[in-house]
């Protein structure tokens, strides 16, 4: 399974790989039971880890690069109902973080989401075309 066709759902907990697309919504399947099912997007809204970004005292960065600090930190990973020890563990982790913009309950979905990742033995990485329209527009 690839990050790249990993989604979020409004209104619908956990992460889903994108299986198809129809013209009133996608066909998706859970990481957390693997069912697959419709959602409609008339209802849900949809959005590709790939594309969300995450503020920091610097310049945005993609949420990636969050979960790739998580995955080489060696601190254990908090409950994410505790949200003073999920905030202290961002302040170690990635304290570039802002977080008077950055919510509890992102920081929170976060630890979940990485969670998610690592039972599925899914590595956060950018797809290759991303990387090269990045190339572009430093060069």
């Amino acid at each position: 399974m690839e990050y790249s066709k990993l989604i979020s759902i409004t209104g619908l907990s956990g992460l889903f790989e994108l299986v198809g697309s129809k013209t009133d919504g996608a066909i998706v399947k859970s990481l957390d039971d693997k069912t697959t099912k419709f959602v409609s997007s008339r209802v849900h809204n949809f959005s590709h880890l790939e594309s969300i970004e995450v503020y920091t005292i610097r310049e945005n960065v993609n949420l990636v690069e969050v979960f790739q600090a998580m995955k080489n930190s060696t601190e254990t990973l908090p409950s994410e109902k505790d949200p003073s020890a999920v905030k202290a563990y961002f302040q170690k982790v990635y304290a570039d973080i802002d977080f008077e913009r950055v919510y509890a309950s992102d920081l929170k979905k976060m630890v979940k989401w990485f969670g998610i990742l690592s039972a599925n033995n899914i590595d956060p990485v950018l797809s290759e075309v991303e990387d090269d329209a990045a190339e572009e527009t430093e060069a």
